[in-house]
C-alpha cells in the first residue's frame, strides 16, 4: 500500500496509506486531506486537486499531458513541479512521494 506525504501551506504533514491504483486525488479525498477540492471528481476538469510534487519524486511521474497542461492553467501559483493529483496514479514506485497543497485552489 502507497503511502502519500500532503505538506500544507502552513506545513502542517499528513501522512496517508493508499491503495495501489488510486490516484493521489483520491488517497487526499478519502482521508479527508484539507486543501485537495476536487470540485470535477477525477476529470481533469479543474484545477482544484493542485498540488506540487517533491522535486525528488518528479522523475519518476509520467509527464503531463495537454489536458492537464491546460487544465493547470486555471490554477494558482503555478510553479515548474505542479501537477493535478487526479493524474497521478499510486504505484509501489511511488510509495513516499510527498506533495504539498497551494494556500488557495
Amino acid at each position: 500500500m502507497p503511502k502519500v506525504i500532503f505538506i500544507d501551506h502552513a506545513g502542517n504533514r499528513k501522512e496517508v496509506d493508499a491503495k495501489k491504483g488510486t490516484t493521489i486525488m483520491e488517497a487526499a479525498v478519502q482521508n479527508l486531506v484539507p486543501g485537495i477540492d476536487a470540485d470535477c471528481g477525477g476529470a481533469c476538469a479543474c484545477a482544484t486537486c493542485h498540488v506540487y510534487v517533491d522535486e525528488a519524486w518528479m522523475d519518476k511521474l509520467s509527464a503531463k499531458d495537454d489536458m492537464e497542461d491546460s487544465m493547470l492553467d486555471f490554477a494558482e501559483d503555478v510553479q515548474e513541479n505542479s501537477r493535478l493529483s487526479c493524474q497521478i496514479q499510486l504505484t509501489d514506485d511511488l510509495d513516499g512521494i510527498t506533495v504539498r497543497t497551494p494556500e488557495v485552489q
